[in-house]
């Protein structure tokens, strides 16, 4: 069946990187962008950094005062802090605190159709 030859090694093909996983290309820019337009168009924004697994690379998340959440890949932790210090939001590591309450039921709000 030539199973192996579906792996795209053809001389002088041009092999970009990944656009999922913990090794994914990241636009930084598009990122600070998207969080940056979180924070100023809701009050109370915090930002928790969650770490890479083997299918996601460092994401943070940002959740606002009624729950209201987004989450964007960073790349690594350090990069999340930072981002979180540039945005002039609290940081959390998502291990030491978890996610406060008010995101899984803005989540169960908007899966029923009520936010």
């Amino acid at each position: 069946m030539g199973w192996f030859s579906r792996r795209g090694s053809h001389k002088g093909a041009v092999r970009l990187g990944r656009s999922d996983g913990p090794k994914m290309e990241i636009d930084r820019k598009a990122v600070e962008q998207h969080l940056r337009s979180f924070v100023e168009s809701r009050l109370g924004v915090e930002a928790y950094v969650e770490p890479a697994t083997s299918v996601t690379p460092t994401t943070i998340v940002l959740i606002a005062w009624d729950g209201e959440w987004t989450r964007r890949a960073v790349g690594s932790p350090k990069d999340g802090f930072e981002m979180s210090q540039k945005l002039g939001v609290p940081v959390y590591d998502v291990n030491q605190t978890g996610y406060p309450n008010r995101m899984r039921e803005w989540s169960k709000r908007r899966r029923q159709g009520d936010a």
